[in-house]
């Protein structure tokens, strides 16, 4: 497979009190550390090597400075640093080659651009990553990263550190993130061709009062969600356009679904 699932940024006003709220629903939430040049800082919460990465601001200037176009800063500052789901990032093991690939396909793409950051302990971590996009299209791509360390070695080294550990709430996997979309067919098969992902069926999801549409993705799938009426996804529509919404994972010792600034984490 060429993309592998790495995380979901979720854009909250304030790490520590997400990393509290998603404690509080048993979930193992960790510190994560601060994107100097950026102006963002993050907790992290881990299901093996799929995460969610819980960003907000330390210093608001650094983060409205002049942003890549298609970059997740560039996200941030059209949403105005709206709290919410924001972008997902998928991983690679050779982003030269998808750069080449995505600008035979058409797309704009920036990159790859080589980066860091401090961990609480010191240590360094560091990565690259691949903008791509199309001007014409509402729901942004994901942004796309290559790891200086294999999978092996950053489980490894995740779990050393107690980063990747056991949630209170049992054994979890994130099963999938869920898109707010106008048209889900046209977009899953746009997405499809640009990723190199494998459609499932279409579904519906009674209590989004929505239409979905999946691609299978190793570490968490992709659904699209178009709204049958009245209910989430229609209104994510009218409030914040195109935009993931909803995280679903599987596991654990309940079916439950939850509120965490202003984005749906269920558990299904």
């Amino acid at each position: 497979m060429r993309f592998n699932f790495d995380h979901l940024v979720h854009f909250t006003g304030s790490p520590e009190e997400a990393k509290d709220a998603l404690s509080e629903l048993g979930l193992h939430v960790v510190d994560g550390g601060k994107h100097e040049n950026g102006g963002t800082y993050n907790t992290l919460s881990y299901f093996d090597l799929s995460y969610i990465e819980l960003i907000g601001l330390f210093d608001r200037s650094l983060a409205e400075t002049p942003a890549e176009k298609y970059s997740l800063r560039d996200t941030f500052q059209k949403d105005h640093f709206a709290n919410g789901l924001s972008r997902i990032a998928l991983r690679s093991q050779n982003l030269e080659e998808e750069a080449k690939r995505f600008k035979s396909l058409g797309l704009e793409v920036y990159g790859p651009t080589p980066l860091s950051r401090k961990r609480p302990d010191g240590s360094v971590v560091s990565w690259k990553l691949l903008f791509a996009g199309n001007a014409d299209d509402e729901l942004e791509l994901p942004f796309f990263i290559q790891w200086d360390e294999s999978d092996e070695e950053r489980r490894k080294d995740l779990k050393a550190q107690q980063t990747i550990a056991e949630h209170q709430r049992g054994y979890l996997t994130l099963a999938a993130v869920g898109f707010a979309v106008e048209n889900a067919e046209k977009t899953v098969e746009k997405w499809a061709a640009y990723l190199d992902l494998e459609k499932g069926e279409s579904f519906t999801d009674e209590s989004l009062n929505a239409t979905g549409y999946e691609l299978k993705l190793a570490g968490g799938d992709l659904v699209f969600y178009s709204p049958n009426g009245e209910g989430i996804v229609s209104e994510t529509l009218a409030k914040r356009g195109e935009k993931p919404f909803i995280v679903d994972f599987s596991g654990g010792n309940q079916k439950e679904q939850f509120e965490v600034k202003n984005a749906i984490y269920r558990f299904v």
